[in-house]
């Protein structure tokens, strides 16, 4: 199962409270005061993990609290302070604070670490408050309590080609035949539920991840069909790739719903690097694409494939390969 947000709730340990004490020597009725100081709470500390990749933990864990600081004890003992938590989650995760929406971190490297709430500061015990004119202080602070947030936890996969079309454009097949991902496949339409990953190995040494994302309909921005929880997949991709059906009635006019979808959600990724790919060109050929010209006319790179007999894929490999590092004019 593919779980790409949850709600939690995070509780950082509350400070330990100061000590109220007084030295007890023999032959030293009245000993000054030596109370100690409280632990400090211990944090709530979010960190990447590579090897997770969903939130689906979090549908079940909702609650996480980090321990609480010891309070001080006399002899100036200070109280041991509270351990950490530490909560994993996969590469690519947005936290976001619930009720106010600001975007706390965003965690896109292995390992990566950040605290998100604070534990408590502990208490001052007596032994701080002496002074000349007060050597018996009755005075200490109990310790701070804790952060504590709503979050809101968004998973966006790290990929580096981003395959987007109309359900049943040919998304997983192609994903199929290029990496050795295995998603559903079936000839109709929302058949890819979750967003799926592969990794291409292009020539001897080099190699990038593709993201297959369940179809886009048009309204998918106002969150129609499936399009709304995982256009925020595509936000993490360098480039895209625009797979359109050969048996399309037009073409063009499926790509600008693609584009428009895209843009509404945010206009940015528009500006990726993308090129157009005519997919299951073994079932229509080249010459009996009625809106060839106006597809000539884009300002786009366009190229046919066929992920059943393979016609065309180890070029758009290529294609994905140059757009992803660079090099698009070098051949």
């Amino acid at each position: 199962m593919f779980i790409d947000q949850a709600k939690i709730h995070v509780k950082a340990g509350n400070g330990g409270n100061g000590c109220l004490s007084f030295r007890r020597e023999k032959y030293v009725p009245k000993g000054g005061p030596d109370g100690g100081d409280g632990g400090n709470g211990g944090d709530i500390i979010f960190q990447a993990d590579r090897h997770l990749r969903t939130l689906l933990d979090y549908r079940y864990k909702k609650h996480f609290k980090a321990e609480n600081g010891k309070p001080g004890q006399g002899a100036k003992k200070f109280g041991k302070s509270g351990s950490d938590y530490v909560v994993k989650v996969p590469r690519g995760t947005l936290i976001k604070n619930m009720d106010t929406g600001t975007i706390l971190a965003d965690l896109t490297e292995d390992d990566e670490k950040v605290v998100v709430a604070k534990g408590g500061k502990g208490g001052r015990g007596n032994a701080h408050f002496a002074t000349p004119t007060n050597q018996a202080p009755r005075k200490y602070e109990p310790g701070q309590p804790g952060k504590e947030y709503n979050l809101v936890l968004e998973l966006k996969l790290l990929a580096d080609v981003g395959l987007v079309g109309l359900p049943n454009a040919g998304k997983s097949t192609l994903l199929s035949r290029i990496t050795a991902a295995k998603p559903k496949i079936a000839d109709y339409p929302f058949t890819t539920l979750i967003p799926n990953l592969g990794l291409v190995q292009y020539k001897e040494s080099n190699s990038y991840v593709v993201a297959d994302i369940p179809g886009l309909i048009e309204g998918a921005h106002e969150g129609k069909g499936l399009g709304m929880q995982f256009l925020r997949h595509i936000e993490r991709t360098s480039v895209l790739a625009y797979l359109i059906d050969v048996q399309s009635e037009d073409i063009v006019d499926d790509f600008k719903i693609l584009q428009n979808e895209l843009a509404k959600y945010n206009s940015n990724l528009i500006e990726k690097p993308s090129i157009i790919l005519i997919t299951k060109i073994d079932t229509k050929s080249i010459d009996e694409i009625k809106d060839i010209k106006k597809l000539e006319r884009l300002d786009l790179e366009w190229m046919t494939i066929s992920a059943v007999t393979g016609e065309g894929i180890e070029e758009a490999k290529t294609k994905m390969w140059d757009l992803i590092s660079g090099t698009e004019n070098e051949h």
